[in-house]
């Protein structure tokens, strides 16, 4: 998790070069080697901040030539915008739907590939192989409903979780502690799922995000907690008068 946060401060320091003007559009990225030394980090971690700046629109790759950095996107600028609450109550509404129509018309063989995602959730040891089996299991319910828009509107609502910052801080707070919680909701979406149930596929998949938005203002809730006991600290530190006193 640490050279996942060290590849995004790159990342970040990259884009604010970009966004100051430092790397103009259409202008080409120092080399690879250079960047590494410049942030003193290997290689591939260079190669992770590039990846991270692809996904946001911010630089193109192009083989054999270089990283040019593109021009300013409005739908980038907006994704920064986009909070974990917001991407999580879109996915609420659209999986639900996902859900009840892949109820419809799921396959035995798309049923055991989702039963497996539920095996490797459970035997996981670390939490990249639970997200690793969390998003196969919702790419498969959306491949079921054989409906392109909906498939698409589920990658591309993946897309902005796993390339916005803010929101890949918020998740990984909450769902790395409620690995049991998600096995025990993604198996009851997996059963409505076998039954063909589409009211209970679309319920089972709204408990889940519901508990998901709750932990998320839990969570926040504490982080904002221990921001005010650590400012009440300082100040302590500043006005004691414990020195006088002894």
């Amino acid at each position: 998790m640490k050279n996942r946060r060290l590849f995004w401060r790159i990342a970040e320091s990259i884009e604010a070069s970009i966004d100051k003007g430092e790397y103009t559009v259409g202008s080409r990225l120092p080399p690879e080697r250079e960047l590494a030394d410049k942030f003193d980090v290997s290689r591939p971690t260079i190669r992770e901040a590039i990846i991270a700046l692809e996904v946001r629109e911010k630089v193109q790759v192009k083989t054999g030539s270089g990283v040019y950095v593109l021009q300013s996107s409005t739908t980038s600028d907006t994704n920064n915008n986009i909070s974990a609450f917001e991407l999580t109550q879109a996915r609420a509404l659209i999986e639900g739907e996902v859900a009840a129509l892949a109820a419809t018309c799921i396959s035995d063989e798309e049923l055991q590939n989702l039963h497996q995602t539920l095996v490797m959730m459970e035997n996981a040891k670390k939490a990249s192989s639970i997200e690793e089996a969390d998003k196969t299991f919702h790419s498969i319910i959306a491949g079921a409903t054989r409906n392109g828009a909906m498939i698409m509107s589920v990658n591309n609502l993946w897309a902005l979780r796993e390339s916005t910052i803010e929101i890949i801080d918020d998740y990984k707070n909450v769902c790395g502690k409620d690995s049991e919680l998600t096995l025990s909701e993604h198996t009851a979406i997996y059963n409505a799922l076998k039954e063909k149930d589409a009211a209970k596929a679309r319920l089972a998949m709204h408990r889940h995000f519901n508990r998901l938005i709750n932990s998320l203002f839990d969570t926040i809730e504490a982080k904002s907690l221990e921001e005010v006991r650590r400012k009440n600290n300082e100040k302590r530190g500043l006005y004691s008068l414990e020195s006088l006193i002894k």
